[in-house]
């Protein structure tokens, strides 16, 4: 098992106030699954996903990830986890402007202290595989929103992650390059890479080989065809 969320809960503290978002969720992801998480605007997707994530940490519950409990890790720890065994790919991309596709794909080697010849090298090679070798010197204002995509898919793969977070990956794409988008993600789970998506599009939901639904902070049972 790769992910095991146990009773998680998430509340966020506004002065006097406090919103409770996610209410004891309970949720487990096997190594090469290809699972969606399905809701609407303001269910409590994204922060499930930033939990699962080690992006935020939950207000109670446990968090299993690659057998290590995570909940109680502090900062420098999560990042370490995040770079070690988590790839990013956002709506909006989150690629670094004034740099190349090649320069943001080699971007989390720099992190783990990978020289800069291996760098390129192996970022050269992530391009190639997501079919944008010939955009490895253009920057993200030189190129489409599904090439942007595939570059982020590309960098959040560079360190062969245990699992790969898409949050709402073909929100800002057209069809067609959304469905390019979408047939990657089936070649590398193909591949082996467990993939965890989350979405508020049912037919996207429904390109995965798993599908949960979340509501009002909780999670429910399996989304039927």
């Amino acid at each position: 098992m790769i992910v095991e969320c146990i009773d998680i809960c998430k509340s966020f503290v506004h002065g006097t106030r406090t919103d409770q978002i996610l209410f004891d969720v309970n949720f487990s992801l096997d190594a090469g699954e290809y699972c969606a998480i399905l809701g609407p605007s303001g269910s409590g997707k994204s922060t499930l996903m930033n939990i699962i994530g080690c992006l935020d940490k939950p207000t109670s519950g446990t968090l299993i990830l690659d057998g290590e409990d995570v909940s109680t890790r502090n900062e420098n720890q999560l990042a370490d986890i995040r770079l070690q065994k988590i790839g990013f790919v956002f709506q909006n991309y989150q690629l670094l402007a004034y740099q190349s596709a090649l320069e943001n794909v080699a971007l989390p080697l720099t992190y783990a202290g990978i020289g800069r010849k291996q760098r390129e090298e192996m970022a050269a090679e992530a391009l190639r595989k997501v079919g944008l070798e010939h955009r490895m010197k253009n920057r993200p204002s030189e190129m489409s929103g599904g090439e942007k995509q595939r570059t982020a898919i590309a960098r959040a793969m560079i360190n062969h992650p245990k699992i790969l977070l898409a949050d709402e990956p073909t929100g800002a794409l057209d069809s067609r390059s959304g469905n390019q988008v979408m047939e990657l993600f089936e070649a590398l789970n193909e591949e082996g890479v467990t993939v965890l998506m989350i979405t508020h599009d049912l037919n996207i939901a429904k390109r995965a080989k798993r599908r949960v639904r979340i509501y009002d902070g909780i999670l429910s049972q399996e989304v039927e065809e």
